[in-house]
């Protein structure tokens, strides 16, 4: 069974960092794209980063580029979402998502079979 399993979430004050962590069980990271989106209270979900594990592309939201970094430990099985210089719009739900995609890089747009349960990220002072 494919499951993902975020962790890492928490309150943290204007301009500080958190490191999210997305644990794969199941299946290997090799040929899927993970994505990183997140959803605030009353608004849509949004793609935020994704990494394709095929061709080892990456890919920011303009809101986040430049502070937010997504990287692999294949040797975990693991997909973390280092978040730097965070700003209280960044307060969301952040979910990590999977889909196999051997043939190509990686995309908010398309559809992701696999979901984690997701881990509240707040930023305030």
């Amino acid at each position: 069974q494919l499951q993902l399993v975020e962790s890492g979430g928490g309150l943290v004050q204007p301009g500080g960092s958190l490191r999210l962590s997305c644990a794969a069980s199941g299946f290997t990271l090799d040929y899927y794209a993970i994505g990183w989106f997140r959803q605030a209270p009353g608004q849509e979900r949004e793609g935020v980063s994704c990494s394709s594990g095929s061709f080892g592309s990456t890919y920011y939201a303009d809101s986040v580029k430049g502070r937010f970094t997504i990287s692999r430990d294949n040797s975990k099985n693991t997909v973390y979402l280092q978040m730097n210089g965070l700003k209280p719009e960044d307060t969301a739900v952040y979910y990590c998502a999977a889909d196999y995609r051997p043939n190509s890089g990686c995309s908010f747009y398309v559809p992701y079979n696999t979901w984690g349960q997701g881990t509240q990220v707040t930023v305030s002072s």
